[in-house]
């Protein structure tokens, strides 16, 4: 009556490319060819939908962090359906005022399935920063009397 612990190779396969990503305010660890339930999306079924704040993004070899975001990383995401999650129960009460009052509520969400993970290659890094060029200012002399 032993329990012994099968250590299998395929889960550390399986997480070689995953990415965290924000969206609808949340923050989802995201898997290629795996559905999430999030948020109500305004798309229709089979639509493609991209995102592009993604926090932190790892390869087979490294990860990569944002500072906030990851610069030309995308996530991109196939809407399967909408469906409203299970119903949940609010109940509130004041004691010795007799008030009573219960409410329920279902939250409308999106399920997507996501296709693909990547970070492109964009514009070099000179072009991309945005330079501010000042204006030389020269010195006030001083107020000459005349």
């Amino acid at each position: 009556m032993t329990n012994s612990k099968k250590s299998s190779n395929n889960s550390s396969e399986s997480n070689e490319l995953y990415a965290i990503a924000e969206t609808s305010g949340q923050q989802f660890w995201f898997e290629v060819n795996r559905y999430y339930d999030i948020d109500r999306l305004n798309a229709k079924e089979k639509d493609k939908i991209t995102l592009e704040k993604v926090l932190l993004l790892k390869d087979k070899d490294s990860i990569t962090v944002g500072k906030p975001y990851v610069k030309d990383a995308k996530i991109e995401l196939e809407v399967v359906s909408h469906k409203r999650d299970k119903k949940i129960l609010v109940y509130k009460m004041r004691p010795k005022k007799k008030t009573r009052r219960k409410m329920g509520h279902r939250q409308e969400l999106t399920r997507v399935m996501v296709r693909s993970i990547s970070i492109g290659k964009g514009a070099p890094k000179s072009s991309s920063k945005k330079e501010t060029v000042k204006k030389e200012t020269k010195p006030k002399s001083e107020k000459s009397t005349n």
